[in-house]
Parts: structure tokens; C-alpha cells; sequence
């Protein structure tokens, strides 16, 4: 009969002998020294490979309080420096106060190979593990540290459910033989396409050391070294040739498109390698008494240099856990907890800056500066407000090019649409509001749009406002397809103009197509009516929900035309009205966008097949209402950049539709996403949609109105410094608050023509105070 095993792991096995893991068999030794720690690692103790690692001020934070003398090791070996340097186009801005701290990756292995074999840790080198299953049976806890192709995680998939995502750049790790002044992004526009340099310092020279010639592939790295990162887009390093060359070749052609930044100079190359970059995602980190850590549980991409920080940052949480919990289990579940989190978020980061990357050839456009401005808030971690604190000086000076007036931020700078010119980039977005009676607005529409009115935004939009009775989503949804409708609308729009006068009011136009005849939204979102359904139209006969919604009737040309004639004369009530801007609804799915996507378009006429098809019918809406609507008014269109499902609306379909309204007229594009079909997987988060609005903007060459979890002034000021939008549209922050943006006025110490307080409300305009106050 087995001994049972007991509630704290007395012999611990760790798979893989990496930063991650060598640290946390240090920490669990030194926890408990009576504990048996085998660390199993393939390679010889030298081998390693990339060249240098990033270390945060946190993470080196959590090293000094769980093992001082490590920390000290570190701080001993650790170059320091602030400031980036972004070269493009020959132009090199400098932006200072970021904080980095770096090493070499083999010297911190020596370092930890060292602390492992002071306390007792087993070290079994050139030695492959055993299966994490064997070691499991004979071992208390094993950990899994075999990195971003574990064995340990491929062996159990069906229990830790990996996720595995390749993206579209290649990359190599390189090194130079001496150390860069800074971090330093360099971008090359060569012939094949653009190429981007990552590249950092991790060592210097010593005062009497001479800058050393190159020396040959492999370590010892010389004193003064610095990482040199080389990445691409597959297409890019295909048409350069590297698909055709070994290791010596690509590192020697490297330096030659890089050969300014590394002043002539070679690169040096050990064991390097193209690859793709592989996001690692896994829905659970332990089974049974194995558990994952670092790139075996989780990768971000090397752009923001979390690597070995996330590695490290694991060992440190789990080593904490298992000394905190009385079982084993309790442990592991405390320690995904608390890591999951934040692994999530910084994942999130990761990717956007991922992708910031892989689409660089629709930012090189941009001037030098707010190159540079866009490329160090790429992943939302940095905002212009931290960087006016980082780097008040190069942030003054994107501010100035951005035609910020002194003391005015970015969200607080005019927009001009045709004649109606905005004083704020802030819009309030369509929010259904599913209140209205027989689609007449009342007198919740009036408080609502009138509170947010007074609130301060530049530009506050109506819901969809319907263009039929039958174009309804649910029958609280308001209209304009009786003169009664047009007539309390008028109320609204003067009520707007005389008590904010400086607010633009939009009516937002749209038609449900086969998402009608629902209940409201707090009743069942989606679901049919219990009684008094509709029919529905579309673009073709396909239900929302299969089994759930009702299939609804394709238009023929008759009933097109019919459609395209509520479309203008909902418009022209709309002028009546008063509206200072129109905006087309072509996303979400609803009557127009189901034209637009293949997903929800399967007609075999002129109005489906083909992007030129698909768009055919909401372009003939578009060009019916701007042919009726005021010239002097501007008209934008909402559509949908991505259905966020196999097959839908593509990158290249999204470019394409902007451009066509835009050729069509189309003052500028809200660009929104999915809503389209019910199984679509959105990738939720900060500002999760404006890269979809940057795209377009800047490769269509057309405004742009971002949306999509926007939720701070920060994110506002931020987008439109980068260049990434022109308007910033917010619907749940105007929820919460009416006055959000005369608040974020106030928040900022911003007074001036672009948030006027209403005269009622001036004793308000500064922050009330808080707390204890000891004068009077």
C-alpha cells in the first residue's frame, strides 16, 4: 500500500531549467530545505538562447522580498537606462522616464544555477526529463517549465486545454557587440516591404574596456552587448529571401538592412532561428500535482518584454501559495487565481502591441513624432497622460503638432465635417433606449439626450432611429416614418440648440432587417415577441437564431425600392427635424449590414455574391439619403470591421467599404465591429475596436469615429494623439455619468470654449472636495 502523500510537497520535481524554472526551484528549496528540488534541463548549463532579458522594477520588487540575495546578484549585474529612442525615416525622437532594466540571459542562468546549487537544489543537466506522468507518481509537485512547446502541456492537453495562436511576422534573436544608448524601434522600407529592430542593451563595458571587434557565433557574450531583434511580416521576409537562407546568411543580411543603427557593425547569431511568434493560452494551469508556469502556461509577445518577467513573476506567486496553504490543491488554485488575472491583462497588452506590429506598414505614413507617440501607447499600457509625466517635453511637443491650443488637451481641439464644425472630439453613441410609444419619442428621450447635451459632448446621437414600423427592433424602438415622429423630434433637437447651444445633435438611421420583432432589451435581448411579431425583411432568408427567430423574407427589387424610399423620407423628416448630422446604419447586423457580410448575404443577383455586390444596395441607400439630405449637413455610416466569425466580413472587405462610402460621399466612418451573427467570439477589452478604426483611417484616408470600450479621457487624448481616430464615440460612460465630459474637463483643470459649463451649472464646474478639510 502506497504512503500517503502529504498535504505540502516534500519532493518536487521541475521540469526545464529556464529562468522560470530554475527560481522556482530556488524558492520552494529555500522555503523549506528539507525539501528534495530536482531540476531536469536538456541543455548544457551554457547553452541558452536569445541574448538578453527585461526585468520590470516589480518584478525585480518581488525578487528582493522573497530572496534578497538574489535580488543583490541581480542589482550587481543589471544596466539601467530611460529613455527610447524611436529612428524612422531618419528622423530619431527620444522619449525619456520609461525605466528599464536588463541582463544577460546566460548570466542570469549562472546566477540561479548558482543560488540553486547553494541550497541544495539538484541540477540535472543534459538530461531529459523524464514524463511529467512518471515524475508525477514519485514526486509531491511537479513543475512545468518547459516553455512555449512543453511536452508536459502537449502530453495533457485534454486536461489543460491549450490554445495555441501563429502569428504573421517572422522574427529573430540577434546580437550586437556593443550596447545601444537606449531601447531603440528602428523601422527599414525596403524593396520587399517594411522591416522593424528591437533592440536594448544588457551589458556595458567596463571604463578601461575598448569597444570589442565582433567575435565569432555563440557566448561568452563580451562586455557592452545589446539584443537586436529583427521582425517581419511572413510575406515581407519571403520576398527578402530569408525563407532561402541559413543562419549566417540571414544574421549577415540583417546587418545590412539595419546598417546605419548598428553604425557598420555586425550582428552575432547562436543557434538562431526564424520562427513565428505562438500566443499560448490554457484554460487550466495544473492537474492533479503538475502544474504550468511561464511561456508552458502563457506566452505575450516579446514586444513588450514579458517573457522571462512573467516566468519569474509565476515562480514567485507559487513558491508564496504553497508556503500560505495548508494542501496542495488550495495552492494551485490560489496560485492560478491570483496569476490568472494578471496574465490575461498582460496578454491583452501583448497583442495589441502584436498587432501594432504586424500591421506597421499603415503606420509608417505617419509624421515622425506621432510615429513615435503611436508606437509607445501601442499597447495601451502607456497613455499620453503617464507619458506627459514620463516625458513632459516630447509630449508637449506631439501636443503642439497635434494643434493642441496651450493648456487644451487633445479631446478638447474642433473638428470640422462639412459645415457643421464640432467644439470636442467626444460624441455620445447611439444607445437604444427601446421607450418610445407607436416610435414617437417622449419625454425620456428628452431628458436623456438633453441631460448628455448639457453634459458637454461635442456631438450626442440619437438610437437607431427607424425608418418603418417594420424596421423596428422592438416596439419601444423610436422612428421617423410619421410627421408625428418628425414633430417630437423637433422638440428635442430645439430644446438641444437652445439650452446647448455648441452641441451638435445626430440622428443615427437604420432598419433591423432580420434582428426585428424582438423583445426590449431588459425582457430578453434577441428573443421573439411572445405576441404581435412582424414579418422581417433581409438580404436573405436566414433567421437570426435558427429555431428562435423567425426566417425572414428576401427583398426582391420591388421591395428594395420600397426600403431605399423609407430610407429618404425618414431623411428628409430627419432634416426637418433639425438633426445637424445623419448617420446610415450599416452594422450590427441589421438590414444594411446584412448586405454587407458574406455571412448573412447569400444572394445570387446583382446585390450579393461579390464585395461589389454586397455593397450595392447600402450604397444606393447611401447615395438616396445624401441626395435628400442638407449639402451643408455632414452624413457618416456606421458599419461593422469585423464579424468576428470564420468567413465574415474581412480585413480587406472592411478597407473596401470604407473607401467605397467615402467615395460616396460619407463625411467620415464610425467604424464599429461585430453583432452581426450570434456566434461570433469578440476579442473584448480596453479599446478592444479602435484598431479597426486606425486601419481604416489611415489606409483609407478618411475621419473615423472610434469606438468600443473607450472609457477614460486618458484612452481619448490618447487615440487621437496616435492618430488612431479623429472622434471618440462613448455609450456606457455616458450611462453612468451625463457630465462625463465636462467632468473630464474639470478632472484635467481645462476651462474654455470646448466644455462650457451651462450657467446653472457653474457653482459645479470645479471637483467638489473630499474628505477632511482643516480650514474653513
Amino acid at each position: 500500500m502506497a504512503a500517503p502523500r502529504p498535504t505540502r510537497p516534500e519532493r518536487i520535481a521541475v521540469i526545464g531549467g529556464g529562468p522560470g524554472g530554475l527560481y522556482a526551484a530556488a524558492l520552494l528549496k529555500r522555503l523549506d530545505p528539507a525539501r528534495e528540488v530536482t531540476v531536469w534541463e536538456r541543455n548544457a548549463p551554457s547553452d541558452t538562447f536569445g541574448f538578453g532579458v527585461v526585468l520590470s522594477d516589480e518584478t525585480l520588487g518581488g525578487i528582493r522580498d522573497a530572496d534578497p540575495a538574489v535580488y543583490e546578484a541581480l542589482g550587481r549585474e543589471l544596466v539601467r537606462w530611460d529613455d527610447i529612442d524611436v529612428v524612422h525615416r531618419g528622423h530619431r525622437t527620444t522619449s525619456t522616464g520609461h525605466g528599464f532594466a536588463a541582463l544577460g540571459r546566460r548570466r542570469l542562468l549562472e546566477l540561479l544555477h548558482a543560488r540553486c546549487t547553494e541550497l541544495g537544489v539538484r541540477l540535472r543537466f543534459r538530461t531529459e526529463a523524464p514524463p511529467a506522468a512518471e515524475l508525477a507518481a514519485t514526486h509531491d509537485l511537479v513543475v512545468a517549465a518547459d516553455g512555449v512547446h512543453s511536452r508536459t502541456r502537449e502530453a495533457h492537453a485534454e486536461h489543460f486545454r491549450p490554445t495555441i495562436t501563429t502569428h504573421r511576422c517572422r522574427y529573430i534573436w540577434l546580437a550586437a557587440d556593443f550596447p545601444f544608448e537606449a531601447f531603440r524601434f528602428e523601422t527599414a522600407e525596403t524593396e520587399h516591404g517594411v522591416m522593424q529592430l528591437h533592440a536594448y542593451p544588457f551589458s556595458r563595458p567596463s571604463p578601461d574596456h575598448d569597444d570589442p571587434a565582433p567575435t565569432p557565433s555563440g557566448p561568452p557574450n563580451p562586455p557592452g552587448s545589446s539584443t537586436v531583434i529583427v521582425e517581419m511580416r511572413e510575406e515581407v521576409w519571403r520576398a527578402a529571401g530569408f525563407d532561402e537562407l541559413d543562419e549566417a546568411e540571414s544574421t549577415a543580411r540583417c546587418a545590412k538592412f539595419f546598417a546605419e543603427a548598428l553604425g557598420g557593425r555586425e550582428l552575432r547569431s547562436h543557434r538562431s532561428a526564424w520562427t513565428a511568434f505562438r500566443t499560448v493560452v490554457n484554460e487550466r494551469w495544473s492537474y492533479g500535482n503538475t502544474v504550468l508556469i511561464g511561456d508552458a502556461a502563457h506566452t505575450a509577445h516579446f514586444s513588450i518584454g514579458s517573457g522571462t518577467k512573467l516566468a519569474v513573476e509565476d515562480a514567485l506567486a507559487l513558491a508564496r501559495r504553497i508556503g500560505e496553504h495548508p494542501t496542495l490543491a488550495e495552492a494551485l488554485t490560489a496560485y492560478e487565481a491570483e496569476r490568472r488575472p494578471v496574465v490575461e491583462s498582460t496578454q491583452r497588452a501583448a497583442a495589441a502591441s502584436l498587432r501594432w506590429f504586424e500591421e506597421l506598414a499603415d503606420h509608417v505614413d505617419r509624421p515622425p513624432r506621432r510615429f513615435a507617440f503611436d508606437l509607445l501607447t501601442r499597447s495601451r499600457r502607456v497613455t499620453h497622460a503617464n507619458l506627459r509625466l514620463r516625458d513632459p517635453a516630447f509630449t508637449a511637443t506631439v501636443e503642439r503638432d497635434f494643434g493642441c491650443p496651450p493648456g487644451t488637451p487633445p479631446m478638447f481641439t474642433p473638428f470640422r465635417l462639412r459645415g457643421l464644425t464640432l467644439r470636442n472630439r467626444i460624441v455620445v453613441s447611439p444607445m437604444d433606449l427601446y421607450v418610445a410609444e407607436d416610435g414617437v419619442p417622449g419625454d425620456f428621450h428628452l431628458v436623456h439626450l438633453g441631460a448628455r447635451a448639457l453634459g458637454g459632448a461635442g456631438l450626442v446621437m440619437t438610437e437607431m432611429v427607424c425608418v418603418s414600423a417594420e424596421g423596428r427592433i422592438t416596439p419601444g424602438c423610436s422612428g421617423l416614418w410619421t410627421d408625428e415622429q418628425a414633430d417630437a423630434w423637433a422638440r428635442i433637437t430645439a430644446f438641444v440648440h437652445d439650452r446647448s447651444p455648441g452641441t451638435a445633435l445626430g440622428v443615427q438611421l437604420g432598419h433591423s432587417g432580420r434582428k426585428g420583432s424582438t423583445r426590449r432589451m431588459w425582457e430578453g435581448i434577441d428573443q421573439p415577441l411572445p405576441e404581435g411579431n412582424w414579418p422581417l425583411v433581409a438580404a436573405s432568408p436566414l433567421p437570426y437564431r435558427p429555431g428562435v427567430n423567425q426566417t425572414p423574407h428576401a427583398l426582391d427589387r420591388a421591395g428594395l425600392a420600397s426600403v431605399r424610399e423609407e430610407f429618404t423620407a425618414a431623411a428628409r423628416r430627419a432634416a426637418r427635424s433639425g438633426f445637424d448630422l445623419l448617420e446610415l446604419h450599416a452594422a450590427h447586423g441589421y438590414l444594411l449590414s446584412g448586405f454587407l457580410s458574406p455571412l448573412t448575404n447569400h444572394r445570387t443577383d446583382s446585390y450579393g455574391g461579390t464585395l461589389d455586390g454586397r455593397l450595392r444596395f447600402p450604397l444606393e441607400v447611401f447615395d438616396a439619403v445624401r441626395e435628400v439630405w442638407p449639402e451643408e449637413r455632414p452624413m457618416t455610416v456606421r458599419v461593422s470591421a469585423t464579424d468576428w466569425a470564420e468567413g465574415g466580413t474581412s480585413p480587406e472587405d472592411a478597407l473596401a467599404i470604407g473607401r467605397a462610402f467615402a467615395a460616396h460621399g460619407a463625411d467620415a466612418i464610425d467604424v464599429s465591429t461585430g453583432q452581426v451573427v450570434p456566434d461570433e467570439r469578440p476579442e473584448y477589452g480596453r479599446s478592444y475596436q479602435t484598431p479597426y478604426a486606425d486601419r481604416l483611417r489611415n489606409a483609407v484616408g478618411v475621419p473615423v469615429v472610434a469606438v468600443g470600450a473607450i472609457s477614460s479621457w486618458d484612452d481619448v487624448n490618447s487615440l487621437l494623439l496616435a492618430g488612431r481616430a479623429d472622434l471618440c464615440a462613448l455609450a456606457r460612460p455616458h450611462l453612468y455619468d451625463p457630465h462625463w465630459t465636462l467632468h473630464a474637463a474639470a478632472e484635467q483643470g481645462y476651462q474654455g470654449p470646448a466644455a462650457p459649463w451651462p450657467d446653472p451649472y457653474l457653482a459645479g464646474s470645479r471637483p467638489p472636495p473630499t474628505g477632511r478639510r482643516d480650514t474653513y
